[in-house]
Formats: structure tokens, sequence, C-alpha cells
């Protein structure tokens, strides 16, 4: 009994630590990771950096983007921070 209260703190001290830090980071990392893969052509985005434009071009690890001046520089997947405004989806009617 007395070993179980002395490991009963530590153990409390583990389980807030997850639920405060270690479980948000977590989830900020998957949606970060959902969000640069879901990354399409015609995005407007900005990256770690500050930078903003339009995604010329798209592969595997590098993405091109076009800046409001003509622009184009190339960046790696993980440098964009956020999509601040969708590409329209091109739907095609018959």
């Amino acid at each position: 009994m007395g070993n179980l209260t002395q490991i009963l703190p530590l153990i409390l001290m583990f389980v807030l630590f997850y639920f405060l830090l270690i479980r948000p980071q977590q989830k900020r990392q998957k949606a970060t990771r959902n969000m640069q893969s879901s990354l399409k052509k015609g995005d407007k985005v900005a990256t770690i950096g500050g930078m903003h434009g339009t995604i010329d071009a798209i592969d595997e690890l590098q993405i091109v983007i076009k800046s409001p001046d003509g622009s184009k520089l190339t960046f790696d997947r993980a440098a964009i921070r956020e999509i601040t405004e969708s590409a329209p989806n091109k739907e095609i009617t018959v």
C-alpha cells in the first residue's frame, strides 16, 4: 500500500501531461499533415516564412508558388502553414 501512494502522484502527473500537452500536439500535427496532403493547384497559401501566393505546380515533396508579382518560388510541402483560399472545384457537366 505504501508503494502505491508513492507512485500514484507520478501516474497522475503523467496522465495530466498527456491530456494537456501531448494529445493536443498530436491533434495539431495530424491536422497539419492532412492540410498539407490535400493541397492542390490553384490554392492560395501562406508559408511558414510568411510568403503568400498561389500554388502553380505540385509534386510529392515540393510545391511551386506563384507570387502576386509573377515570380515563382519552390518550397518543400512541409513549408506550407495554411490554405488561405481553396481553389474552386472544377465540375464537368454533361
